[in-house]
């Protein structure tokens, strides 16, 4: 399995979030109470990223802290946001209340009363605004990349500054995390300190590290009350085979993993606890095509294939219906997407349509000979779809794209590559069509922008963050810009529908299946769980959203 975060060029299909490993660390059932139920349970929590090192560092991707997750039980946000259900309410975390201005180049947080670092020391505004101003000094820990220009303390209030708007980034702003001033000022490189002490504000602290797990014990000075488990095992496997073992016998009970026929691998094995959820965001992964290089650089080649791919097809074999259908010709999943949606394409979703596809080509001056179709200059279409080898669902869904296009007279090859050579291709526009993810955001700004914003635009043989085919519109990319930065929600609407139609009408990539954040979870012990019936968050335990979890969880009962 690959790595693939949300952030440009780093790796992983079933790295919906980080993906961490290592070798067993114990059973995560041990009762240390005596009682019946989940009281006294310990919960292990694994994912399949290999032996760690420690570090826990949670500016640094890398730290096991990131890795394996327990960075969020021990650091907070400002605001618990969830990206899930972008129309819900923000949850008030260590702010108790924020205010933007009109238009979003500033934002006011008032900080929570009563709160302590797991030292005993208060926390504070002056915290909140360190928190902040170590982001805007350093690049590196930047890592939403916001345009801070000016923090402000005044009592219990904290004012951030940016220098444009953050509409599209006001989840990156609430969800930041906030670390000790008296701990952080005193360290000498933030981007590279191992932090193997951490004191945090989260519900629960370090008691113990090894290789192999990392086991937290709650925090006795936490403003939330007592969390109800007992103890957390962070437990790093070797791989995804190892963890999904784990999850199956319950020595794990929370994780991510990705399991081919999981409700026959893991559901089946006790259907009464064993859960498995994958709520999409405003993420894609999609099918980019290079503009600037034929076949892609005409539009019939693009609309011809985008009406012939099976999304169902991709849903079911390609992910073994673990990432949803993407059902909306817009690009946006549902349901998480369905209020964006532009009137003009309102139920209008994918379908296979051979003929359409048929007739696109043949108006724009395509040919069929024999069984080859042939562009208006008399030349063969043909095109490779590449991605790194041992991307098994990418390789799959590419192959079903080949096959897709077989009756419109194209040859297709699948073309597995090594991951270095894939990034730096990629980025390079050195491709004709490959499978990337897209960022989901508080808005589908980031799916858009990720794939057609010509802001992100750069020429060929130049490495591009965003922005892989290279599309240039200038109406798409004025729209962009006016949903991004105008404080007219009319106006950001209207420039959304301008999007769309474009994103419709000119095929600038063709989004396959919505990207989930998914998790496998058992209420064996530990009942709480976000669900489809109680979303309210997303249920993985590697983001901002752990403390919010753990400390909704309850010992089941007998």
């Amino acid at each position: 399995m690959r790595m693939r975060k949300m952030t440009p060029l780093i790796a992983g299909l079933a790295g919906l979030a980080l993906i961490a490993g290592c070798s067993s660390g114990g059973s995560g059932t041990s009762d240390t109470s005596g009682s019946t139920g989940g009281a006294g349970k310990t919960l292990t929590i694994g994912m399949p990223n290999g032996s760690q090192t420690n570090n826990s560092n949670p500016f640094m991707n890398t730290s096991s802290a990131m890795s394996l997750g327990y960075a969020y039980a021990i650091y907070e946000p400002l605001v618990q946001v969830n990206p899930i259900d972008p129309s819900a309410d923000p949850v008030p975390w260590l702010a108790d209340s924020w205010k933007w201005n009109a238009d979003f180049t500033s934002i006011t947080f008032t900080v929570k009363d009563g709160v302590k670092w797991s030292d005993g020391e208060p926390l504070t505004a002056k915290d909140v605004a360190y928190s902040i101003t170590i982001r805007k000094d350093n690049a590196a820990l930047n890592l939403a990349a916001l345009p801070y220009t000016d923090v402000s303390v005044d009592g219990k209030t904290v004012t951030v500054a940016f220098s444009a708007s953050q509409f599209v980034n006001q989840n990156k702003v609430l969800n930041l995390f906030v670390v000790p001033e008296h701990i952080w000022s005193k360290i000498a490189d933030p981007t590279t300190d191992l932090n193997q002490k951490p004191i945090g504000s989260g519900p629960y602290i370090l008691k113990t590290w090894t290789p192999q797990a990392a086991t937290l014990v709650p925090n006795a000075s936490y403003w939330g009350g007592k969390p109800a488990v007992p103890e957390l095992r962070y437990t790093a496997y070797n791989d995804n085979n190892a963890l999904t073992t784990a999850l199956v016998n319950g020595d794990a009970q929370w994780g991510w993993t990705f399991i081919a026929d999981y409700e026959n691998v893991y559901i089946s094995k006790d259907k009464d606890h064993n859960n498995f959820w994958a709520p999409a965001g405003l993420g894609i992964d999609a099918l980019y095509l290079n503009t600037e290089k034929a076949p892609f650089d005409n539009v019939a080649v693009r609309k011809a294939v985008n009406l012939v791919v099976d999304r169902e097809a991709v849903h079911t074999q390609a992910t073994s219906g673990v990432f949803p259908l993407l059902k909306s010709v817009t690009g946006l999943p549902t349901p998480t997407g369905d209020n964006y949606v532009a009137s003009a394409y309102e139920g209008k979703t994918y379908k296979v349509d051979v003929v359409a596809a048929k007739k696109v080509l043949a108006d724009a001056g395509y040919t069929l000979d024999g069984d080859t179709l042939k562009d208006p200059s008399g030349a063969p279409v043909t095109f490779a779809l590449t991605n790194p080898t041992g991307w098994s669902d990418y390789l799959t869904e590419l192959q079903l794209v080949a096959d897709a296009v077989k009756p419109l007279g194209i040859k297709a090859t699948v073309e597995g590559m090594n991951a270095d050579a894939w990034f730096t291709a990629i980025a390079n526009g050195d491709f004709q069509a490959s499978m990337h993810w897209t960022e989901a955001g508080a808005t589908p700004w980031d799916l858009y922008s990720n794939i057609m914003d010509g802001a992100q635009y750069v020429p060929l043989g130049q490495k591009a963050n965003w922005n892989f085919g290279r599309f240039q519109d200038d109406t798409a990319t004025a729209a962009l810009k006016t949903y991004a930065t105008s404080s007219d929600e009319s106006a950001r609407k209207a420039a959304l529908d301008t999007v769309q139609k474009v994103f419709v009408e000119q095929v600038p990539a063709i989004g396959l299946v919505a990207r989930p954040s998914a998790a496998e979870f058992s209420s064996k012990y530990w009942t709480g769980w976000p669900t489809a019936d109680d979303p309210y968050n997303q249920p993985q335990p590697t983001g901002p959203q752990a403390s919010q979890i753990l400390m909704k969880l309850k010992a089941a009962t007998d």
